[in-house]
């Protein structure tokens, strides 16, 4: 491990304990900041409401932490827009936002377009995956942008039990995202979980950043932000557990191979083929091949999108 990073991990990981509520919010209102938290959802009718519910209760009503709490579904056939306004979230639905504009499927679609529909400096992810969700995440990761005026993005870390035996969770991360962040950006080495969905930053950084559509879009933020504010102001935060859907191998693949291409796109931008991925599946007749695009698009910044620079002269 580069030095450099040896002295990031000390200066920039913490735990959510070093950050107690009550000083999140005299921090906030000092600074004068405000906090939007954002549930990408997709068929999350099971736990997004127990999410939406935790963070209004203890971070809304409790304290004036959180000023915003959107979930953007992206086209779910189950009730998930339905629980999460039960709960108390404001639903956005993917396709009204930026209307002129095609929705392509994929996280880092709803992710990009949610800027267009919050307002809040800080904006905080959480996906709507969870199980036994904690507002610890939220105040892990939106805590150093409270109090550290030279941090500009903070990744939640944490344990990823699969099933029952800790610490398995994370298989794409540990094949694919390690082995490419320490051999081709080696100063992200120190970063727990690269790959993880909950993540906070600075509205004015965010703005700033191309979002790739899809599984690619937190390791292409990760690596974009790496060069445009720098490590030391790059941030990480331990928040316990996460608990949540595991996907099976092959879907993992696919976000392997998103995940990949959105890497070599940051190594070399021209000249690069569309890619697929074939995987096999046993059928009455034996193996039978099923192909996949890989998510190779990926989204301006917002503050080149018209519709969001109009909002912010209004």
């Amino acid at each position: 491990m580069l030095e450099e990073v040896e002295r990031w991990l000390s200066r920039r990981s913490w735990s959510v304990a070093d950050r107690p509520t009550h000083q999140l919010t005299a921090a906030k209102r000092a600074a004068g900041a405000s906090v939007s938290v954002v549930l990408p959802a997709l068929d999350e009718e099971e736990t997004v409401g127990e999410i939406v519910a935790e963070v209004r209760r203890e971070l809304m009503e409790k304290v004036q932490l959180v000023d915003e709490l959107v979930v953007v579904d992206s086209g779910s056939a189950d009730r998930t827009a339905e629980v999460a306004a039960a709960a108390g979230a404001r639903v956005v639905h993917r396709d009204e936002i930026l209307p002129r504009l095609p929705a392509l499927p994929g996280k880092g679609e709803v992710l990009w377009r949610s800027l267009l529909v919050t307002s809040g400096d800080i904006v905080a992810f959480v996906d709507a995956d969870l199980k036994e969700f904690s507002a610890d995440f939220v105040t892990g990761i939106v805590g150093p942008l409270l109090t550290e005026p030279d941090v500009d993005f903070v990744k939640a870390m944490y344990d990823r039990p699969l099933g029952e035996a800790a610490g398995q969770g994370g298989r794409v991360t540990e094949l694919m995202a390690r082995p490419l962040l320490n051999m081709h950006w080696p100063q992200l080495a120190g970063f727990v979980q690269p790959l993880g969905g909950e993540y906070a930053a600075r509205r004015s950084l965010l703005e700033r950043l191309p979002f790739p559509v899809g599984y690619g879009v937190e390791v292409g933020l990760l690596v974009d932000a790496l060069h445009t504010v720098g490590l030391d102001a790059l941030a990480q935060v331990d928040v316990g557990v996460r608990r949540h859907r595991h996907q099976d191998g092959q879907a993992l693949g696919r976000m392997a191979a998103a995940i990949y291409r959105t890497a070599q796109l940051r190594l070399a931008r021209a000249h690069l083929v569309r890619p697929e991925l074939t995987q096999f599946v046993r059928g009455e007749d034996g193996f039978e091949p099923r192909t996949y695009a890989v998510d190779t698009e990926e989204r301006p910044p917002m503050a080149e999108v018209e519709e969001y620079a109009e909002r912010r002269v209004a």
